[in-house]
């Protein structure tokens, strides 16, 4: 059912260790900046978030998304989008944070998969801006008539101890699986047909080291955590699968699994 599946890298951002990992050391590293492509037979042409885009980078923004991007320093890459990918059918959203939807307003005949509650959340709310990194520049205008909400999915048991699932195509070949913690609505997604079973865990850690040893980010990434026990509760998961045998790709981990592009 699934084909394609590959994980580009759309941008290069700078951190030191101990922001991203308690305890950290202070050295510097680079973070890539990773969305997912695959195709689906029914869904077409299908993305896992969109990662950085130049709608971050330069042209016309907001004076907090200016200060983001001035902050952050994204490096865009050959594979940032759109240009990286043709037509859209089908994006999967992991959170709404600005380096996970950047180029959603580049894809209008797209639909799009989400918490619709999460969405909600931070549409109705003054949650936005610098703070939160939610900008509703970066969301489609009509966004809400375009989603499919991943609650009224079929919900199914996932692999190698992960729990409850939603079927997202209803094939079980893509479960979206909710990993609270980093931001509200935070979700996942398991490619269980794949060998090994495979989990795109986005931001639930930064780090792999930083899950299987559960190390939460260092301040200040930790004070703007959704929900810390949560986070450690995802991240028991995620070991669970990967010691039963499980793939994990996370969206900023320096080191991508072998054979993940």
């Amino acid at each position: 059912m699934i084909r394609d599946l590959h994980f580009p890298n759309s941008a290069i951002v700078k951190a030191p260790e101990s922001l991203i990992l308690r305890d950290g050391r202070k050295s510097w590293i680079e973070l890539p900046v990773r969305y997912g492509v695959f195709t689906h037979e029914r869904a077409g042409r299908c993305l896992i978030d969109t990662g950085y885009s130049p709608r971050v980078t330069r042209g016309t923004r907001s004076l907090p998304l200016r200060l983001y991007e001035a902050i952050l320093r994204p490096r865009l890459t050959e594979h940032a989008l759109p240009d990286a990918q043709g037509s859209i059918d089908t994006i999967l959203v992991t959170h709404l944070h600005a380096d996970h939807v950047a180029a959603l307003r580049d894809y209008p005949l797209a639909r799009i998969f989400a918490d619709r509650d999460a969405i909600l959340h931070f549409l109705e709310s003054d949650l936005q801006g610098l703070p939160h990194g939610v900008f509703r520049e970066l969301l489609p205008d009509d966004l809400l008539d375009r989603l499919v909400d991943f609650a009224g999915l079929p919900v199914v048991e996932a692999p190698l101890s992960l729990g409850k699932g939603f079927d997202v195509f209803g094939d079980g070949s893509v479960l979206a699986i909710p990993l609270p913690g980093h931001m509200r609505g935070h979700t996942g997604f398991c490619f269980p047909q794949q060998d090994p079973p495979l989990l795109y865990a986005g931001d639930a850690q930064w780090l792999s080291q930083a899950v299987m040893e559960d190390r939460l980010p260092g301040a200040p990434a930790s004070w703007i955590l959704d929900d810390e026990h949560d986070c450690h509760q995802s991240a028991a998961r995620i070991r669970a699968f990967s010691r039963a045998g499980g793939q994990i790709v996370y969206c900023h981990d320096p080191e991508a699994p072998e054979g993940v592009s």
